[in-house]
């Protein structure tokens, strides 16, 4: 049988559904980043605060994050994608209530603990594949995938814009406010799936986790983004206090942030059109060593306002290339047949990450100063520069996958042969629950199968 020709754009539910999803996304990450740049400077107002204390407080909802991320995805499976959402986004709303309302710093950390433990990110990204055909998945999942880079940014823009009229509770009222939209959106806009199924290429377990823990390409790549995230955290628990100690007063921080972040875009767009271009490993080690160049200029140089802006525009030049290369070199690398396993343990590093430099970075800079903290940062980026020195470049592939007929069922072995021998295709995976056959793919090449079934997507 020849397959059914694959639709060019998608339906007007799948835009809805796109575009919700999207937003839920941006106002969730959006609350969970908005401290992030400002919140050291007024940590100093809560009771028992300490250095240790205010780090622990940026970088606590990471760890949970990082433990919650497969178990949501698992109860979503079985009892449904809107119910384990709207129980993280409940949970956001309570530990930013918390947050808002709390004089102590104990309290402060309690809240940021219940904004990470609405672990639901995976479960997003499947409620996208579940309201999705198998063709147009690509492009919501790349939406997704930018939406939580937007947040970030936006978070970073406005944490220290909003401060200039707004309190820090002010600011994690606002966060529960972003978790109330997004129940909304959730239960008005966002369409019903009609069924919920567990997708290898969006949902993670713990079996494939534990297998990719032995691939050596894709534990580079979840050291990297914890080490990037680390240094992230750090920098802003130190660099605020750094713009307060030469003069800037919280309010106008915004005045750094807003044009370096302008200018490091400059530097995002030659280096990743470079990458395109098989540049990709160089470009990758040449901002690695940016990063290390960036925290040894934050600790040689002499702290001014200037100096502190251009490490400021460094430091946003090399973080928002690799922010914006790591999650395509991790699909590219991932087995055909456990991408969302892949995904799960990166953003399990990645939150993980944000904790270690949170905690860390406070326990440095209360200890021993922001030299300490600058100091530790540029050995990591020293050893991550070390240990990125047998990384390769992947081929650049594409994943489809390919439903596999009851009569293909019954000879897995054969079916999964003929698919290996399709042009163009690099990898086959078999995933028995789902029935589905992914494929990697060359796509200037590859020739959809049309004499094995129906199935092919």
């Amino acid at each position: 049988m020849v397959s059914s020709s694959l639709s060019q754009s998608m339906l007007p539910s799948e835009r809805r559904a796109a575009g919700s999803l999207a937003a839920i996304y941006i106002f969730r990450m959006l609350g969970l980043f908005i401290v992030l740049p400002v919140f050291s400077l007024f940590a100093g107002e809560y009771a028992h605060s300490t250095p240790f204390m205010v780090g622990l407080a940026i970088g606590v909802y990471g760890i949970f994050q990082a433990v919650l991320q497969v178990p949501f995805g698992m109860l979503s499976d079985r009892f449904g994608r809107k119910l384990m959402i709207s129980i993280g986004l409940v949970l956001l709303l309570l530990g930013s209530i918390i947050a808002a309302t709390a004089e102590s710093i104990y309290w402060v950390i309690i809240g940021r603990a219940l904004q990470g433990a609405g672990a639901i990110s995976a479960v997003l990204m499947a409620l996208a594949a579940d309201l999705t055909r198998d063709d147009q998945r690509t492009k919501i999942m790349a939406l997704l995938g930018a939406s939580i880079g937007f947040a970030f940014v936006l978070a970073l823009m406005l944490g220290p814009l909003l401060i200039t009229w707004f309190s820090i509770s002010a600011l994690f009222w606002l966060t529960a406010a972003t978790a109330v939209i997004g129940l909304v959106l959730l239960h008005t806009v966002v369409p019903d799936p009609e069924e919920t199924v567990h997708r290898a290429e969006t949902g993670a377990t713990a079996k494939g986790m534990a297998r990719l823990l032995k691939n050596p390409q894709l534990l580079r790549l979840d050291g990297s983004i914890f080490v990037l995230h680390a240094i992230i955290t750090a920098t802003f628990l130190a660099v605020p206090l750094l713009l307060r100690d030469v003069g800037l007063s919280a309010e106008s921080h915004w005045r750094v942030y807003l044009p370096a972040m302008g200018m490091a875009a400059l530097v995002l767009i030659p280096m990743m059109m470079g990458a395109e271009k098989n540049y990709l490993r160089p470009i990758l080690l040449a901002c690695v060593a940016g990063l290390l160049v960036t925290n040894l200029f934050f600790w040689l140089a002499p702290t001014t306002a200037t100096t502190l802006f251009i490490g400021v525009f460094l430091f946003f030049s090399f973080l928002t290339v690799l922010e914006s290369l790591f999650p395509s070199l991790v699909s590219r690398i991932a087995p055909a047949d456990a991408k969302g396993s892949a995904m799960g343990v990166y953003s399990s590093s990645q939150f993980m990450g944000g904790f270690v430099g949170g905690a860390g970075g406070g326990w440095l800079y209360g200890a021993f100063g922001a030299s300490a903290v600058f100091i530790a940062l540029a050995l990591m980026c020293a050893l991550w520069l070390y240990g990125l020195k047998d990384f390769a470049s992947p081929d650049k592939l594409f994943m489809r996958r390919y439903r596999l007929t009851d009569a293909e069922v019954r000879d897995v072995p054969k079916t999964l042969k003929a698919l290996e021998a399709l042009p163009g295709v690099a990898e086959v995976g078999f995933v028995e629950a789902e029935g589905v056959a992914y494929l990697k793919v060359d796509k200037s090449v590859y020739v959809p199968p049309v004499s094995l079934g129906a199935g092919s997507a």
